[in-house]
């Protein structure tokens, strides 16, 4: 089994919503959710950064974005064939596209769900 962390924004309604679904999905535990807008939050990088964009560990090795992503389905029985897809650079490489074009609309997304 591996070790994954994600780190995500709960001040974000649409991030909260992914990440219920994810603990709701990880039915081992194998991942450990930690939310980075809590004020006694222990980041092991900038806050800022880690609130920017999506960030987890598999196996100490940080990851972010996409990669992250995979990391984390690869930790979940359900998602793992998408994760481990992903280990394919080129799947890898459209995910992180298709990610940052999330990115850009994330903040009209965020305003349209309200407060989580």
């Amino acid at each position: 089994m591996t070790d994954v962390t994600v780190w995500f924004d709960g001040g974000c309604p649409l991030c909260t919503r992914e990440i219920a679904l994810m603990r709701r999905l990880d039915k081992r535990g194998a991942i450990t959710f930690l939310d980075v807008s809590a004020p006694d939050a222990v980041c092991p990088m900038d806050r800022q950064a880690l609130l920017a964009r999506f960030h987890a560990s598999e196996n100490g090795q940080m990851l972010s974005g996409a990669a992250a992503f995979a990391a984390m389905w690869r930790a979940i029985p359900l998602l793992k064939p998408l994760g481990w897809a992903a280990r394919n650079r080129l799947v890898l490489s459209l995910l992180e596209r298709l990610y940052l074009r999330f990115l850009r609309v994330r903040p009209r997304l965020q305003s349209m769900l309200g407060p989580s």
